[in-house]
């Protein structure tokens, strides 16, 4: 059955893209945090295994909205670690550094994900589609807060 939404298919597609990539990075950016919230050591053990604790899962949340505003373009959403790992800008970290440098891996795996989701938004906006622009608007806005917030450990 067709959907006739107010978007044309090819610019539904289009936006579907950008969107994967965003999906690509908030979830390889969810699988980092886990797995620091996992393995961080140091005198700023608590609150930064609760502070991550708190980010993946707003990660995970924010993952399923994504993929699920692909679907409602009518477009599959990847959903596999090789699909992730061309699609992401996020850099995959296989050993365990020191709370610092995840604090630094975070923060700038989280100015990726706003830098992507800037580049969705005007894909979004070129295609009329305000739906997205709006969701990924709000993704904008975490991404960069939760920056922010991370930046300010490093001071």
């Amino acid at each position: 059955m067709a959907i006739s939404i107010g978007i044309a298919r090819k610019d539904r597609e289009a936006v579907a893209k950008h969107l994967s990539k965003l999906l690509a990075d908030t979830y390889s950016l969810y699988l980092k945090t886990h797995s620091f919230h996992w393995n961080v050591t140091g005198p700023q053990f608590n609150s930064l295994h609760t502070m991550f604790e708190t980010q993946y899962n707003a990660l995970w949340l924010a993952a399923d909205e994504v993929a699920e505003r692909i679907r409602t373009l009518d477009v599959f959403a990847p959903g596999s670690y090789s699909q992730f790992g061309k699609l992401t800008s996020i850099k995959e970290e296989v050993g365990v550094p020191e709370w610092k440098e995840m604090v630094n891996q975070l923060v700038e795996g989280h100015e990726m994900a706003a830098h992507t989701a800037r580049g969705t938004i005007k894909a979004a906006d070129a295609a009329g589609d305000e739906g997205t622009a709006d969701m990924v608007t709000g993704r904008l806005k975490e991404h960069e807060k939760t920056a922010w917030m991370l930046r300010s450990l490093l001071k």
